[in-house]
């Protein structure tokens, strides 16, 4: 899909889908006279001469004059990546191993999001403004924006996302996030996944700047009910780095047309391609006495799958069970005073 930058009266540039051209015109960003530019073109020349039929003229041939005074590309500072790429191009570094933090670093210019409250420690130039949305696409009107923390809400995460950027002017600065819960952060590359990754609604993490956060509807109803993910799952759109985290250890599977059947609540994402489905844990006397729930979720396709070995909900539910407040027993403690050996703790 082909991205067109554009600027405004005061030459602040813009980078848009092709498939959002109309909508720009139509609603005025986009005028005839308005500077575009895109891959393959020898400068910025006007809107209505290189996309003549969004305006309901003939194409005409492409000028051969030198390149107006207004650099190609996105905005100064800021890594353009592979050509065409619209999110940010961001380094990162993993450190920790149960309990991990992802360290990124942003060149000046660059932008990262994160879900609230994720952060762990920035370093000097870097600021952060909380925002309504993922900043996906920055001409986006109010009811866009509206309909989009909407989308969030029904996911359970926050309706606003925290924007961090590197406002200096040089060298590189890192901001690093942590994980909620003890688990591993998986680091995927949506570019090379074909643009689209599918996975469990807490997951998301943080991101770069242009990736789009959005939901996904499981359509199977016996899925939505028992799949252990139910009907709303979040959908990560873009071509940057995107960063998930779960809980446990976690196993990347890769399926060539083969099916995988999996414990409900054990997946974690999957790539385009993957169907997801359930089905019955064997008879009924595996069903209610085998210890694995009354179904599994299944995997066919051709793609990429990573899976959890311990639920959030699952470690939960044994830390409560466990706790002697909760009536669980008291384990581990070798006090011959029990209860009263606690009390003096201050437990």
């Amino acid at each position: 899909m082909r991205i067109w930058h554009y600027t405004d009266p005061q030459r602040n540039q813009y980078q848009a889908a092709e498939t959002d051209l109309p909508g720009l015109i139509q609603q005025g960003v986009i005028a005839p006279s308005t500077k575009v530019w895109t891959d393959g073109m020898q400068g910025w020349i006007d809107a209505q001469q290189a996309l003549p039929n969004f305006f309901g003229q003939t194409p005409a041939p492409p000028p051969a004059a030198e390149p107006v005074p207004i650099p190609s590309g996105p905005p100064a500072g800021v890594s353009q990546g592979a050509p065409g790429q619209t999110s940010h191009e961001i380094d990162f570094e993993i450190f920790g191993d149960d309990m991990q933090i992802v360290e990124i670093e942003l060149d000046p210019g660059e932008t990262c999001i994160a879900e609230a409250g994720a952060m762990n420690y920035l370093e000097t130039d870097i600021t952060f403004e909380a925002k309504m949305g993922d900043g996906s696409n920055p001409n986006e009107g109010v009811m866009g924006k509206l309909l989009a923390v909407g989308k969030r809400a029904l996911t359970g995460e926050s309706i606003f996302m925290t924007h961090f950027t590197h406002q200096g002017q040089e060298g590189k600065r890192r901001v690093a996030f942590a994980a909620p819960f003890p688990g591993k952060i998986i680091p995927v590359d949506l570019a090379e996944i074909g643009g689209e990754l599918t996975c469990q609604k807490d997951s998301f993490l943080c991101a770069a700047l242009g990736t789009q956060i959005t939901i996904a509807f499981n359509k199977r109803l016996g899925a939505g009910f028992f799949g252990g993910e139910g009907f709303i799952l979040q959908k990560l759109c873009g071509d940057g780095k995107v960063f998930v985290h779960a809980g446990g250890t976690v196993i990347e599977r890769e399926l060539n047309g083969e099916t995988l059947r999996v414990d409900t609540g054990c997946l974690v994402a999957f790539t385009p391609g993957i169907s997801y489905d359930i089905e019955r844990a064997g008879n009924l006397k595996s069903m209610f006495f085998g210890g694995e729930g009354l179904f599994l979720a299944t995997l066919t396709g051709h793609g990429k799958v990573w899976l959890q070995s311990l639920p959030f909900s699952r470690l939960a539910d044994r830390v409560i069970a466990s706790a002697p407040s909760s009536g669980g027993k008291a384990q581990g403690e070798g006090s011959v005073l029990g209860g009263i050996g606690r009390m003096l703790d201050g437990d």
